[in-house]
């Protein structure tokens, strides 16, 4: 396995949020950790690149414990994309080349310049290069902090619902370029969210989470109307469109008529 988390926990003023959580990755794949508000989805990434310090536990990525390195070296190895994506008076260019921070010695690199290109390129914000992110809307300023994680060569991703802020068809695009470079690089990706169609079209690997704990890891196979209902309190039906699985809230009721 490429990344093993065995027995994380955390806790916050004496209180358990995170309880021995184990999972592991495969390079190649995206893994979407999935579960109502409040359960700890966000603490779980924050802990595995030590942006919290976990209570006990160890991520260990390639036999290295990433509890265990500098900040720096971290940053090599790891990209976070947050929730919420502070802003200044930088351009875009100039905010994913931060990105390179952690590789830049005492100058910038023309490879430097060239990946930074690439992927505005690659993720069509070419017009957006010289934009200052402070003035940008919440779903270009999204697709920034994905572009700067993306320039790190991160061999994991980390993603806290990484479309939240993005119309249906940057969701698509933004998903689909995140699992086209997690393949094409054999990287892998961590991502929190919310909507389950989007997670069964886009994600390998599925993580419940439920009182803090793991309740259920897997492939699509684990993803039933019965592993939903008990984790989110809601009947759901899963039928298939297009040869997409696909969810719908409430169809229980809608069956029925009630």
């Amino acid at each position: 396995m490429m990344l093993t988390v065995n027995e994380l926990r955390f806790m916050y003023r004496n209180k358990d949020v995170l309880k021995q959580i184990g999972f592991s990755i495969e390079e190649g794949k995206v893994i979407a950790v999935l579960g109502p508000n409040g359960v700890g989805k966000t603490t779980l990434l924050k802990c595995l690149n030590r942006i919290l310090k976990p209570r006990k536990g160890t991520v260990m990525l390639y036999g290295e414990n990433l509890l265990d390195l500098s900040t720096m070296d971290i940053a090599r190895r790891v990209g976070y994309v947050p929730q919420r994506v502070e802003t200044g008076r930088l351009t875009a260019f100039d905010a994913v080349l931060l990105g390179r921070r952690p590789y830049i010695g005492w100058d910038i690199s023309t490879r430097d310049i060239t990946m930074v290109d690439a992927i505005f390129t690659r993720l069509g914000m070419e017009s957006l290069r010289l934009s200052y992110i402070d003035e940008m809307s919440g779903g270009e300023l999204q697709k920034v902090a994905i572009a700067r994680a993306i320039v790190q060569e991160p061999k994991i991703l980390l993603l806290d619902e990484p479309t939240s802020n993005l119309d249906l068809k940057n969701q698509v695009e933004i998903l689909t370029t995140i699992r086209d470079i997690v393949r094409d690089h054999k990287i892998a990706a961590i991502m929190t969210m919310h909507d389950l169609n989007q997670a069964l079209r886009f994600a390998d690997t599925f993580i419940f989470i439920k009182n803090g704990t793991v309740h259920i890891h897997g492939n699509h196979d684990i993803v039933t109307p019965a592993v939903i209902e008990d984790v989110y309190g809601l009947p759901v039906m899963i039928g298939e469109f297009g040869g997409i699985r696909c969810v719908i809230p409430g169809a229980a009721n809608l069956a029925t008529g009630e």
